[in-house]
């Protein structure tokens, strides 16, 4: 089984096709193929409210270049989701229905809520029954997840996001909303709160903090690789920090919005395993298709 997940955001848009390999509980998921194709269209959206003709035209040869990767892998099956970009861009439905007409592409456009449940899928391995605050740093949102004792028990999506600050399209009321959010549900009685934290840029400073894998660094830690990324310029960041153009901007403006929420959550070290959303997407479309089996195994034993 071939499978292949898209993610369409608002800095980035994210191609993965991973095989299924191996039957039962001994399964492995083998990356195929990777693409991050950097075309921002949280920056048409946030200042404008419409996606560019430019990024349309970008955009349609990106979804076609997939599609032809999509029927050259033999994939299986496959989900394009699309999160605030699309979502609240005036022109995305419309967009949405040109790329199913020319394309023969079907792009779902997932609210908050669906988002940080495709990401749950793929973070779920990682933790214990201890309580943890996920925290996902998109573009155009910041999705929170509150996990106690094994269980989520609060979601939240949050109108700001990397993009959005560095355009300062963002609004105070949001950075309010969610600090209230965070010190009025994580409470003192839960314990000691470790954060979780996906998102390439939370990726990116634990790899520049040369932290081992599965290991968590500190609140302090993430502040002092701020502060370094910060003594660079954005010609240095990509260069000698070895940064893509389009996360060299974006690192400082992401990072902080990690600091502010575990500040306000009282954790003192984040998790950052290596998933994120076009993980959690696989999983999903794995679950579905070997639920069919079954039902379609069912079928072919009945008289």
């Amino acid at each position: 089984m071939k499978l292949a997940a898209i993610d369409i955001g608002s800095n980035a848009i994210r191609f993965q096709v991973s095989a299924i390999l191996g039957k039962g509980p001994d399964i492995l998921f083998k990356k195929l193929e990777y693409i991050r194709f950097p075309l921002r269209l949280g920056h048409d959206v946030f200042t404008s409210g419409r996606i560019s003709n430019d990024s349309i035209v970008k955009f349609k040869k990106l979804m076609h270049a997939f599609r032809l990767l999509i029927d050259l892998y033999d994939v299986t099956d496959y989900m394009f989701c699309a999160t605030s970009a699309l979502r609240e861009s005036e022109n995305g439905p419309e967009l949405v229905q040109q790329v199913q007409e020319e394309i023969g592409i079907t792009i779902h456009i997932i609210d908050g809520n669906k988002e940080a449940e495709l990401i749950n899928r793929a973070i779920s391995s990682y933790l214990s029954d201890k309580t943890y605050l996920h925290i996902d740093v998109g573009g155009g949102s910041t999705e929170l997840n509150l996990f106690f004792h094994g269980n989520k028990i609060m979601s939240r999506s949050f109108r700001v996001g990397s993009v959005r600050v560095l355009e300062h399209t963002d609004l105070p009321g949001a950075w309010t909303d969610m600090e209230h959010w965070v010190r009025k549900n994580v409470k003192p009685n839960y314990g000691k709160v470790t954060a979780v934290g996906t998102g390439g840029n939370i990726s990116k400073v634990f790899d520049l903090a040369k932290a081992r894998r599965g290991k968590t660094i500190s609140r302090k830690k993430i502040q002092e690789i701020l502060s370094m990324i910060k003594s660079h310029s954005i010609e240095d960041r990509i260069f000698k920090l070895q940064m893509n153009p389009d996360r060299a901007d974006v690192i400082i403006p992401a990072t902080d919005i990690y600091l502010r929420v575990m500040e306000w959550a009282r954790a003192s070290s984040i998790l950052v395993p290596e998933v994120g959303l076009k993980d959690g997407v696989i999983l999903f479309l794995y679950e579905q298709n070997l639920k069919q089996t079954k039902l379609d195994f069912r079928n072919s034993a009945l008289p």
